[in-house]
């Protein structure tokens, strides 16, 4: 996988047949993790799942849940190693943003984690809390988008070079 194509990045929700190609772009699943490969195959089935292509095929997928506190929450957001830093994740973020169907959205990420941090700041994301004894030694912390910043609107939308379809099944 090489360096992607301006204008081929197309995200869109992840159907279910999906779940196999995904995988590929998930480094703990790749590897052979089976809880995170059992964990992709019931967000495409629960169309929770946001998936980037290119014209090669899915690079990178996120997961937009509405189980904190019955508020939108980014559950992961994960881009294959080959097409980090090429805007794949900026790309995902924002269909988040557009497909989240509460007045909230959250999201959290390790201490140790500095490319999400870095990512969600620049989106205009703020601090929300830390929470620690999730994972020893590197606490949990936590971002809310902004309300202002979310899309309220059950049609479809789209963005340049991205489509989402329309808000998440319950």
């Amino acid at each position: 996988m090489g360096d992607i194509e301006p204008g081929t990045l197309v995200v869109r929700h992840a159907e279910p047949p999906d779940h196999t190609a995904l995988t590929g772009t998930d480094p703990l699943a790749a590897a052979g993790d089976r809880a995170r490969r059992a964990s992709i195959r019931r967000w495409c089935e629960q169309g929770r799942a946001l998936l980037a292509e290119d014209a090669r095929g899915p690079v990178g997928y996120a997961v937009l849940e509405y189980t904190f506190f019955e508020q939108g929450f980014l559950t992961l957001l994960t881009v294959a190693p080959a097409a980090r830093r090429q805007g794949v994740a900026t790309r995902l973020l924002a269909a988040v943003e557009a497909a989240c169907t509460t007045p909230k959205l959250f999201t959290s990420t390790n201490f140790s984690n500095q490319p999400m941090q870095q990512l969600l700041l620049r989106a205009g994301w703020q601090p929300a809390g830390l929470v620690h004894g999730l994972d020893d030694g590197d606490p949990e912390l936590f971002y809310l988008r902004p309300p202002a910043n979310l899309s309220r609107s059950s049609t479809l939308r789209t963005f340049p070079d991205t489509v989402i379809g329309k808000e998440s099944r319950s």
